[in-house]
């Protein structure tokens, strides 16, 4: 069983304490495309110099998303092999990429297909894909005692549970909360966090 923080650092921050980088495949080919767009936009319109410079530019476009897919596809075939039951967030990729500085960045690290991949692999391999609430503070609750801490800055890497002291690494605090709650949320048959599904079914007793 594992519980999978997704990342821009790190693409992945497993409960198990393993950590995968992220390639940055855009980043590698940024000025390459950016001299094939340049050379683009200079060529004269319906020239056939211009259809070729096109093709230059989608023939990196498509060797940036080939790179990344194989990368992915590694990534979750490895997790759906080792692992029974696999836990991740369920994240708001598109009102994400409305960021003005991290849109980029998060179009590039492939998070979406990431998830994707894993829900249809685990179906194939008779696995348990688990996405909790997007809403669950999984990077502010202590994973040792629970307590949830009213403000965490994104900047802040490390830090100390107030009430029972435990010193946390952000992202791998975050993976075993994670866990826990994809583990809880399937227990309970449900597709949202358990809290919310006991409260609903008070408001109807």
């Amino acid at each position: 069983m594992v519980g999978v923080d997704l990342g821009l650092s790190h693409i992945a921050t497993l409960s198990s304490g393993e950590k995968v980088g992220n390639p940055h495949f855009l980043k590698k080919d940024e000025g390459r495309l950016k001299k094939a767009q340049q050379d683009l936009s200079r060529k004269k319109l319906g020239s056939k110099n211009r259809e070729q410079a096109r093709t230059k530019v989608a023939r990196i476009h498509a060797r940036i998303a080939d790179c990344r897919n194989d990368f992915l596809h590694k990534l979750t075939t490895g997790l759906i092999h080792e692992n029974q039951v696999i836990c991740a967030e369920s994240l708001q990729v598109k009102n994400m990429l409305q960021h003005p500085t991290l849109a980029k960045a998060i179009s590039d690290v492939g998070w979406s297909e990431l998830t994707r991949q894993l829900e249809y692999k685990a179906k194939w391999y008779g696995r348990t894909f688990v996405q909790i609430d997007t809403f669950f503070p999984s990077s502010k609750t202590c994973s040792e005692c629970g307590h949830v801490v009213d403000f965490l800055p994104l900047e802040v890497r490390s830090w100390t549970c107030p009430d029972c002291g435990a010193q946390h690494d952000h992202d791998l605090n975050a993976a075993k909360n994670i866990l826990a709650e994809g583990l809880s949320v399937s227990a309970c048959g449900e597709t949202v966090r358990p809290a919310k599904a006991l409260s609903a079914v008070g408001t109807t007793q």
